[in-house]
């Protein structure tokens, strides 16, 4: 069993459970067939709450025993899914073990709490040291911590509550090879120009690759972020449906960037490359069309292209 996390940084205070607070008796037990209705709605509620895969999970913190504050494991296989605890009360210990595992891999996790997540805190945790991810109820618009996966796992830990009714606890994951750096922040692209090799490789892995002009740019300053608004005349690649059929010929579509990043709507045409992010599209190396293609022919004369795309 796991301690209650007093702060972010530290580590596992003293072992569930607690004793008893001094005060009046508890009050004499039901009869007996009362408490077994009793445990049959409870057990029975929360068994229709629960649910299971290898890579989602749905709980109920109804199935612990109030007096005693459990760990419950969970174990989850896939690269994304999602979290959803309902009543949260005692602790969860997110296991990640997806099968895209390899030691020659730089593995990044990145979390984003559900709208209106509340009832606990959500800690990385390694040999019992906790760091606080997400303070309870701290769920802000394009709140997402990235970390290396060998950092450690996820310790859920509810948060003391006079009525657990209206609380449920939820975050999303992705795992992915992505570098996110040393530091939990938020995965995004670099506002600094990539360079040729950076392109060419990107061209090669990105989720999307796509030929097209910028029609506007929009600025979200709630969330720091700004959104490129798109017309594409040629997809070379997309895993989903960002970009769709726009009247009168070729494809629309929005990808979004850091508002600190400044983008700005400019003439002419770009190879956008970028990647999904819980299902948003996000900017990765973007040179002008012309920059892209001198910088292409120029590889594929040396032999140097890691991969083969039509420049014209």
């Amino acid at each position: 069993m796991r301690g209650t996390a007093r702060e972010a940084g530290g580590r596992a205070g003293p072992l569930w459970p607690r004793p008893p607070a001094l005060g009046p008796g508890p009050p004499p037990p039901p009869p007996l067939l009362s408490l077994a209705v009793l445990l049959a709605v409870l057990l029975g509620g929360a068994g229709a709450q629960y649910s299971s895969d290898l890579c989602s999970w749905k709980g109920s913190g109804l199935t612990h025993e109030a007096h005693r504050k459990e760990v419950e494991q969970v174990y989850l296989r896939c690269s994304t899914g999602a979290v959803e605890w309902m009543y949260p009360t005692g602790a969860l210990s997110v296991n990640l073990r997806p099968n895209i595992f390899s030691p020659s891999r730089h593995l990044t996790l990145c979390i984003k709490p559900l709208r209106a997540s509340s009832g606990a805190n959500i800690y990385l945790e390694k040999t019992g040291a906790l760091k606080l991810l997400f303070r309870d109820g701290d769920h802000g618009p394009g709140q997402v911590r990235c970390f290396g996966f060998e950092q450690g796992g996820l310790f859920v830990e509810a948060t003391p509550q006079q009525d657990i009714s209206r609380r449920t606890t939820g975050f999303q994951y992705e795992l992915s090879s992505r570098h996110a750096g040393s530091d939990l922040h938020a995965l995004s692209a670099p506002c600094r120009p990539c360079s040729d090799t950076e392109v060419l490789l990107a061209v090669c892995t990105s989720d999307f690759v796509v030929r097209g002009a910028i029609q506007d740019v929009t600025h979200e300053p709630e969330r720091q972020e700004s959104a490129i608004h798109l017309h594409v005349s040629r997809i070379y690649r997309q895993k989903s449906r960002v970009f769709q059929p726009a009247p009168g010929g070729g494809w629309r579509g929005r990808i979004s960037t850091l508002l600190e990043c400044g983008v700005r709507p400019g003439r002419g045409e770009f190879l956008f490359t970028g990647h999904m992010h819980f299902g948003e599209a996000r900017l990765g190396c973007a040179p002008r069309l012309e920059d892209f293609q001198r910088m292409y022919r120029d590889a594929e004369e040396r032999g140097l292209n890691p991969c083969e795309i039509g420049v014209e």
